[in-house]
């Protein structure tokens, strides 16, 4: 196994400044910044904070004073100008990067997963945390990839967890840590904080709407790819509050790694690819499922975008999620899918790209301009586009099916059936004593396997073991295990011959994780299912 001590991200501290200060004159430098541009970069930062404080009496000092820049700064000179923006770019720039303590990785990966495997061995003692997280797919495509170039890990994202078990997950492939973007809201638990401050973390603040801190955060990113920090990217842009595999992708971090490609042309480095891989993290049960259900309901209205209060704000919680989960004989299982180039075309080991015949392609022929490569941002926004649907269909492809999704799935379908002509936010009100008959999920659970084996067949879809192999009765029952373990409601309670289903609203969150596949279909003309 390679020394990744050598990896990049060890020498992070050291190359702070230099990434400081570099990300700072090219947000600068940026468009020309003549004193038109640099005064509307100052006025629309000074118009998103003025809005963001306003009515915040803790903050009132800070609103004052970009109330007083934005009425005063017509009257400043070119010079001063210049100084305000290069002094609001400083701080954003200083606030973003991130920090990589090589004692508190050592501690990480070490101390804390010998004790994690004396803590959730489970019921039974030959097991540990390596038998309850189960690592997948492309991996060893993926160990070769970070020799070949830049790699960007770009996970499915449920939880806060999430970047810690992709942070084990590395380590667990051998390979070295990636520096990856953080809520700064995550910030605020102190043990994540610690973790995440001293590992690579560096901080995306969504509260901030201005252009110049999209431009900061864009402008570190593409800089530390260059300089060959692997990164990871949650395209999601946050937390699945549905449940559900990300569709929909946020583009403008990903549009860093095409940006980073074109300037590593321009250097002419010797090993100048990106590499996008997909990865699935497919978990039975979210830690926080309850609370981002809730939001995801609510935002269709409108409400409330950065949860600041769910489970994973709560180390009892955190605790309580992880001992039930890893001691349980279930897994969590990390998918690794094939990489995808910049331009949304698949990678193969030898990180060549290939076409849909499986041809090699030269990519450096799709930005040049007259045999140079050149940035072009409206052909640049296209290839970001077409990668982001890459992605989304490999994040579809490689959803693994577990217990719970297909139990919910199943469930909820019959629910939806028994109630003809609601909508979901009449179902989800539904009193917490709804009864189905359990012959009728048996029915249904069949005819949804039999549609998911010829989905997994045509590579459309994976199935865990359980799933695949294991009778319909214990698959229900593993699920029903899971829901009776952690909320605080059992989800669904086995009686006799019916399944009381306590929570519909939480059943909607996991049956969404089979959303997008058109398998609703099956569910249209079910037998009788509601007691």
């Amino acid at each position: 196994m390679p020394d990744i001590s050598t990896s990049r991200i060890f020498g992070l501290n050291e190359e702070r400044p230099a990434i400081v200060a570099e990300v700072i004159q090219r947000v600068l430098d940026g468009a020309s910044r003549s004193e038109a541009s640099i005064e509307l970069a100052v006025n629309d930062t000074a118009y998103h904070e003025i809005a963001r404080l306003e009515g915040d009496k803790k903050r009132e000092a800070k609103l004052q004073e970009w109330k007083e820049l934005y009425r005063a700064l017509g009257r400043r000179s070119a010079e001063d100008k210049r100084r305000i923006l290069e002094g609001i770019t400083a701080r954003y720039a200083n606030d973003i990067v991130g920090n990589f303590d090589p004692r508190v990785y050592r501690f990480a990966t070490g101390v804390v997963p010998r004790g994690l495997k004396l803590l959730f061995k489970g019921r039974d003692s030959r097991y540990g945390l390596e038998d309850r997280i189960t690592i997948q797919g492309q991996v060893e495509a993926l160990q070769g990839l970070i020799h070949k170039g830049t790699v960007i890990l770009v996970p499915t994202h449920s939880s806060n967890l999430d970047s810690i078990v992709v942070g084990w997950a590395l380590d667990a492939m051998g390979l070295p840590p990636f520096t990856y973007g953080a809520g700064k809201n995550l910030f605020s638990n102190f043990l994540l904080s610690f973790f995440m401050h001293n590992l690579g973390a560096y901080k995306v603040d969504r509260r901030l709407k201005d252009k110049l801190y999209k431009d900061t955060l864009k402008t570190y990113s593409t800089v530390i790819l260059e300089r060959g920090y692997h990164s990871l990217f949650f395209p999601g842009g946050t937390r699945s509050r549905s449940g559900g595999i990300e569709r929909k992708l946020k583009l403008g971090l990903m549009g860093t790694g095409l940006a980073a490609y074109i300037n590593n042309l321009k250097a002419g480095k010797a090993q100048p690819n990106i590499y996008f891989v997909p990865m699935t993290i497919n978990y039975p049960l979210v830690l926080e499922g309850q609370s981002q259900v809730d939001d995801f309901l609510k935002i269709a209205g409108k409400s409330r975008y950065i949860i600041e209060d769910d489970e994973s704000s709560r180390l009892g919680r955190i605790a309580h999620y992880t001992k039930e989960i890893l001691g349980f004989d279930g897994k969590m299982l990390l998918q690794v899918g094939q990489a995808i180039d910049p331009f949304g075309n698949a990678v193969d080991a030898e990180g060549v790209s290939r076409d849909m015949k499986n041809r090699a392609i030269d990519i450096r022929k799709y930005v040049e301009v007259d045999g140079k490569p050149e940035h072009d941002a409206a052909r640049d926004t296209e290839y970001t586009r077409e990668l982001g649907v890459a992605i989304g269909e490999a994040f579809g492809r490689n959803n693994v099916v577990l217990s719970t999704h297909m139990a919910a799935f199943v469930a909820f379908e019959l629910v939806k059936a028994a109630h003809p002509g609601r909508d979901i936010y009449h179902l989800v009100r539904l009193p917490g004593d709804t009864t189905l008959s359990l012959q009728a999920i048996y029915d249904g659970m069949e005819r949804l396997r039999d549609r998911l084996v010829i989905e997994m067949a045509a590579g459309r879809i994976l199935l865990s073991p359980t799933v695949q192999s294991e009778s319909i009765e214990h698959v229900l029952r593993t699920a029903q295990r899971y829901f009776t373990m952690y909320h605080e409601k059992d989800l669904a309670v086995l009686e006799g011959e019916h399944v009381r289903i306590n929570d519909v609203k939480l059943l909607f969150y996991y049956h969404n994780r089979l959303s997008g596949y058109g398998l609703e279909k099956l569910f249209e003309k079910p037998a009788v299912a509601h007691v």
